[in-house]
């Protein structure tokens, strides 16, 4: 287990694990027809592994360039995630409005 760890190995599984986690909820939204949509969950699916994949490259001792291009892939992937998030809000906001101009005044 120490060896795992040490080597960084231990990183290369919890990207399998994202992976796999990515597979298994769009065949789950795929099968039911429930759950998160894949183009709503993989901004955040690859800035997280984007994340993994730094700390990989730090972990093996690389050039500051193998650690800055993850790095920065991970911060598009986040700023694409939280503008989507941001729209995605401020639609259900203007639906409250338009519900609330619609209901009848006493």
């Amino acid at each position: 287990m120490n060896e795992l760890f040490a080597t960084g190995r231990v990183i290369d599984l919890i990207l399998l694990l994202v992976v796999l986690e990515g597979l298994g909820l769009a065949l789950l939204r795929r099968v039911t027809a429930r759950g998160p949509l894949l183009r709503d969950i993989l901004p955040t699916l690859i800035s997280g592994g984007l994340l993994l994949v730094a700390l990989r490259a730090a972990m093996a001792d690389a050039s500051w360039r193998l650690i800055a291009v993850p790095l920065l892939g991970a911060l598009i992937a986040h700023l694409v995630d939280l503008s989507r998030r941001w729209r995605q809000h401020a639609l259900a906001l203007d639906k409250i409005d338009d519900d609330v101009d619609t209901l009848p005044r006493p």
